[in-house]
């Protein structure tokens, strides 16, 4: 896979406590208290499969995004692997060095495998891998900080840039105005691949479409958790002309679905990560057209599988449209009459006579 760059911007983000879910027992660290709404899953688990961490980006779980997709996966191990967990949940005001100290926490607890969902677990999981040699280490959407090639370490890559390709073919398809958006959290490579397969989508049904193009933070890692960020920039994308807008902005996604409401009949939005048609109120499912799917929690299970069956994954790990990583949903029926030419991109990018760029 294309290893995600090394990303300069990780910076404060998350103060986490971790929940313990095995036996309605409850486990505090680094000074967090427990949440009752993250132990759904695991709350009472009991099994004899793996015991799992699971650390959040953030958002945290019910960004209806990222981190729930993420929490999918480790419920289907608990449901079909016997696994228990605890789970990570990150609030803002976290020195960086915190994600270090909750992932020994983790390590320290028993656990294994130990999952960080998202990037910026990357430079910790480095960290800390080396001194616990018999722990497996998951990174979604990781990369090897040092080139260190941690035999305990897998990093859990998309083809972002595929599924992206694919919901820019149905905005192009559906736009009335040629006139399309995209906003992303941060200014990032990892979100720029987002941006990047989106408008080469849209531009193979339509090369003349324009497509503005805005992010809500440069650098800080807040703008995947800013909702109020998500609707100006989308406000401002609508307001600009565009009747579509996809986004890749974690729960600040929530924004983009309010702004899409605001500007009223004949304006769409696009989820991400996760089928997010399923989770949004009425009033915004009528905007949202479609969403690409990021199987965080196909990988997420696939990692703990791997290490109930003895195998732990390692190394570099791609999930892409051939290995049902990436996607996109039908919920509300409203692309129904196109998936056809949709699905017609996809096997040609499976085939490899698209090449779908990873950078705008």
């Amino acid at each position: 896979m294309r290893r995600v760059s090394k990303i300069a911007a990780v910076a404060c983000i998350a103060s986490m406590a971790l929940t313990g879910c095995g036996k309605n027992d409850t486990t505090k660290a680094s000074g967090g208290s427990s949440s009752a709404s993250n132990a759904d899953a695991c709350d009472g688990a009991s099994g004899d499969g793996p015991k799992v961490g699971l650390a959040y980006d953030v958002g945290g779980r019910g960004d209806q995004s990222f981190n729930d997709s993420a929490y999918a996966g480790l419920k289907k191990a608990v449901d079909e692997l016997g696994a228990t967990c605890t789970e990570g949940e990150a609030t803002d005001g976290e020195a960086e060095s915190a994600r270090e100290t909750r992932l020994r926490d983790l390590a320290d607890a028993g656990m294994n495998p130990i999952i960080g969902v998202g990037f910026a677990y990357s430079d910790a999981v480095n960290a800390v891998a080396v001194d616990y040699p018999d722990v497996s280490f998951g990174v979604i959407d990781g990369f090897d900080p040092d080139d260190k090639a941690n035999d305990n370490v897998a990093y859990l890559g998309f083809a972002e840039n595929e599924g992206s390709f694919l919901v820019g073919v149905a905005a192009a398809m559906k736009t009335e105005a040629d006139h399309i958006g995209f906003v992303g959290g941060v200014h990032n490579d990892l979100i720029k691949k987002f941006e990047a397969g989106y408008v080469a989508g849209a531009e193979a049904v339509n090369p003349d479409i324009k497509v503005d193009v805005k992010y809500i933070e440069e650098s800080d890692l807040s703008g995947f958790g800013d909702p109020a960020g998500g609707k100006d920039a989308a406000t401002a994308e609508f307001d600009n002309g565009a009747d579509v807008v996809y986004h890749a902005a974690g729960a600040s996604g929530s924004g983009v679905f309010e702004a899409a409401v605001d500007a009223g009949d004949g304006k769409w939005a696009i989820g991400v990560d996760s089928d997010q048609y399923l989770t949004a109120p009425a009033e915004q499912q009528a905007h949202i057209l479609t969403s690409m799917l990021k199987r965080v929690d196909v990988a997420t299970f696939n990692m703990i599988k791997s290490v109930a069956d003895g195998s732990p994954l390692v190394s570099y790990q791609t999930y892409d449209l051939k290995a049902d990583g990436v996607g996109y949903s039908t919920s509300g029926g409203f692309i129904d009459d196109i998936t056809s030419d949709i699905d017609g991109y996809a096997d040609k990018i499976k085939s490899g006579d698209i090449k779908v760029p990873t950078a705008p």
